[in-house]
């Protein structure tokens, strides 16, 4: 038989003291110490800490106003980080909406990066595979999985593996 864990108390239950503006101001700064947050990520890591809805939103708010939390930012930074991984549109931006960023703010990001996804996808596939492009059918289609999974799209993939093998 499983035992289900019990809920996290709330400070006020566990008998801490109320958690205060400063006291969430300080954890949200604690993450952005460490890396970029997207404001909904930061929101979703707060509130698990027990602080509420209301404070995590102005607590945001302020640091909002003091360009301490900036979205765009964030986005810049994410795209950074998964371009030095290959990974391709698709996927990035799958990941930006996980994260709660705006959709058009994730586009103008991806626009404004100004990546050759194929030379990407191209590189990606050359260090997985080797220079050497696949003759047979079954290895094209593998490494073509590769790609998808990577987050390119299918003309990025069919451009990166040059020509279909007949």
């Amino acid at each position: 038989m499983t035992r289900l864990s019990k809920p996290t108390p709330t400070p006020e239950q566990d008998g801490a003291a109320p958690r205060t503006a400063a006291d969430c101001r300080r954890a949200a700064m604690d993450m952005l110490a460490r890396r970029e947050h997207a404001r909904a990520e930061l929101a979703q890591k707060l509130e698990r800490k027990g602080y509420g809805y209301d404070l995590v939103g102005a607590v945001l708010d302020t640091l909002a106003a003091e360009r301490l939390l900036d979205d765009s930012r964030f986005v810049e930074a994410f795209l950074a980080s998964r371009l030095r991984r290959g990974q391709g549109p698709v996927r990035i931006a799958q990941e930006l909406r996980q994260r709660g960023v705006d959709e058009a703010l994730s586009e103008r990001g991806l626009t404004d990066a100004e990546v050759d996804w194929v030379a990407l996808a191209r590189q990606a596939r050359s260090s997985k595979f080797g220079r050497r492009l696949p003759a047979q059918y079954p290895e094209w289609a593998r490494q073509a999985r590769f790609l998808q999974y990577r987050g390119f799209t299918t003309e990025q993939i069919r451009a990166a593996l040059d020509t279909s093998p007949g």
